[in-house]
C-alpha cells in the first residue's frame, strides 16, 4: 500500500507541475461507478461525518481527488436502478420525462441527436467523445454521439476471466489513456465517460490487491464485511491514479474537469433503503467535481442529479449555447467555482425519481427545496420527509402536514403523467399496475452494436 500511496502523490505532484498544453476549450473525463452507494468511498461526504464514507476502503487517489477538488454532499443519481440512470443522465432528463423507466423503455421523448456527446459537438465541432465499460441500452453508442466506445455492453461483460484486467477496470483504463493521447495529438478537446463494471456484483480484484485485505472479515471492509469488494474498490482507485498521471504527462491536467460518481445508490449505515427504492439509500450518491476554478477541499450542500451533468459540461464548454428543448438538468458552474455557495438553477424547480417494477410497492419520489415526497401507487401511502432535520427518513410527516403533501403530490402526479402518458399514468392510479418481473437483458452484450436488437431512440 505504501508503494501505491508513492506513486499517487508522484502523479498529484505532475498535476500541478506541469503546464497544461491543450487549447482553450476543457477537456472533460466522467467517471461513472456501478452500484456504489453513498457511503462507499474513503471520501466523507459530509465533512466530518464517518458514517458518510467507508474508512477501511483503501483510495488514496480519490482522497487527493477530494482534496483538491469539490465534494457534493447531497448528490443524487437520476434513477435507483442502472439502465435508467445511465438514460437520464446521457440526455439530461429525468426519467419520468425521458420515459425510461425501465430497462425495456425504448420509446423515449427525446431523440438520440439531442444526447449530451451530440449537443456537445454542435456547441464545439472540434470536440470528439467516447463511452467505455457498461452501456446497457440497445442502441449503439455512436448514435449519441460518441466516436469511440466498447459498443454496446451488459453486466455480464464486466465478468472478466483475465486475472490481470479484474472487472476489465485496468484494460479500460487503458482504453481510456490511448483515447486521450490522440485527442492531444489530434488537437481535439474531448469528452470522455469511463462506465466502470466495478464494484458491481460479482466482485473481482487483482490477486496482489487482495492480499492486502487477507483475514479481514468485518470492520467495514466492503459490502458484507467482504474483503474482495475492499480489493475491487482499491483496483478501481488505482486506475483513477492512473489516469490522473496520464492527464499530467500530457499537460492537459490543469484544462480537464474530473467528475466523480455512481449510477445509483446502495444499502448504508445511515441511510433508508438501497438499490431499486426510491429511498435515499436508493439514489443519493457519492459526487466529486475536480478542474480549472475549483478550490481544492471544498463540500457543497446544494441539491445535486445526475441529468445535471449535460447542462455543466456544456455550461463549461460553451457558456450561453441553447440546450435541447426539454433538458430539466442544471449547471453546476457556479456553484462549483464559488465554493460550493449559489443554487443549482433548474428549469424544473424539482427532482423526481420513479421506480416501478421488480420491487413491492411502485413508487415515485419527489424532492422540492428541503422536503421529499415518496408516493406509493398501489397503496396510496404517501411519505413526506424534511431532509434537513432527517437524513434517515424515519420521521414521515404527511400525517402532519397534510396539505403540503398534498400539494407535493399532486405535483408530483402531474409531472408523471406528462412524461408516461395517459395509458401508463392510469394503470398507476388504479393501483393494479401489473410489475414487470426480473428477468430480460441477460448475456454479453454486442460489442459491434449491432445483432438485431431492438433500438431505443
Amino acid at each position: 500500500m505504501k508503494k501505491l500511496v508513492a506513486i499517487s502523490a508522484i502523479a498529484f505532484g505532475l498535476i500541478q507541475a506541469v503546464p497544461g498544453a491543450s487549447s482553450s476549450s476543457p477537456n472533460f473525463l466522467v467517471i461513472l461507478v456501478d452500484d456504489q452507494g453513498w457511503s462507499g468511498t474513503s471520501v466523507a461526504m459530509m465533512p466530518g461525518k464517518e458514517f458518510s464514507r467507508t474508512a477501511s476502503f483503501h483510495m488514496p487517489n480519490l482522497d487527493r481527488l477530494a482534496a483538491q477538488g469539490m465534494v457534493f454532499s447531497q448528490a443524487y443519481a437520476g434513477h435507483p436502478k442502472c439502465e435508467c440512470s445511465r438514460a437520464s443522465l446521457l440526455m439530461g432528463r429525468t426519467t419520468t420525462s425521458l420515459n425510461a423507466v425501465n430497462k425495456q423503455s425504448r420509446n423515449w421523448n427525446a431523440p438520440a441527436t439531442d444526447s449530451l456527446a451530440n449537443t456537445l459537438k454542435r456547441a464545439n465541432a472540434n470536440y470528439r467523445a467516447a463511452h467505455f465499460g457498461k452501456w446497457q441500452w440497445p442502441t449503439p453508442p455512436e448514435k449519441f454521439g460518441y466516436d469511440a466506445s466498447d459498443g454496446i455492453t451488459q453486466n455480464e461483460d464486466g465478468d472478466s476471466r483475465d486475472a490481470n484486467d479484474p472487472k476489465q477496470t485496468f484494460g479500460m483504463t487503458r482504453r481510456a489513456q490511448t483515447f486521450m493521447e490522440k485527442q492531444v495529438k489530434d488537437g481535439h478537446p474531448f469528452y470522455l465517460q469511463l462506465s466502470y463494471y466495478a464494484v458491481h456484483q460479482q466482485p473481482q480484484a487483482l490477486a496482489s490487491t487482495l492480499k492486502n485485505y487477507e483475514g479481514a472479515v468485518g470492520g467495514g471492509r466492503g459490502r458484507g464485511g467482504s474483503p474482495v469488494v475492499a480489493a475491487m474498490t482499491e483496483d478501481l482507485d488505482t486506475c483513477i491514479g492512473a489516469l490522473l498521471k496520464k492527464l499530467a504527462e500530457l499537460g492537459i491536467a490543469d484544462n480537464t474537469y474530473f467528475i466523480y460518481t455512481s449510477d445509483n445508490g446502495g444499502r448504508t449505515e445511515a441511510l433508508k433503503g438501497g438499490k431499486t427504492l426510491c429511498d435515499e439509500g436508493g439514489i443519493r450518491v457519492p459526487l466529486i467535481v475536480h478542474g480549472p476554478g475549483i478550490r481544492g477541499g471544498t463540500y457543497c450542500n446544494e441539491p445535486a442529479v445526475g441529468y445535471d451533468l449535460f447542462p455543466t459540461v456544456l455550461d463549461f464548454a460553451a457558456p450561453n449555447f441553447a440546450l435541447p428543448k426539454g433538458i430539466e438538468g442544471g449547471s453546476w458552474k457556479s456553484v462549483s467555482l464559488n465554493g460550493g455557495a449559489g443554487k443549482v438553477l433548474r428549469p424544473i424547480d424539482r427532482m423526481v425519481w420513479h421506480h416501478d417494477v421488480e420491487i413491492a410497492h411502485p413508487q415515485t419520489a419527489m424532492r422540492k427545496g428541503n422536503l421529499k415526497l415518496l408516493h406509493y401507487w398501489d397503496t396510496k401511502e404517501d411519505f413526506l420527509y424534511d431532509l434537513t432535520m432527517d437524513l434517515g427518513e424515519r420521521n414521515n410527516l404527511a400525517q402532519q402536514q397534510p396539505a403540503v403533501a398534498a400539494q407535493l403530490l399532486a405535483e408530483l402526479k402531474v409531472h408523471v403523467r406528462a412524461g408516461l402518458g395517459e395509458q401508463k399514468f392510469a394503470a398507476l392510479e388504479s393501483g393494479k399496475f401489473e410489475q414487470q418481473r426480473r428477468g430480460g437483458g441477460k448475456g454479453p452484450g454486442n460489442k459491434t452494436g449491432g445483432g438485431g436488437r431492438r433500438e431505443a431512440p
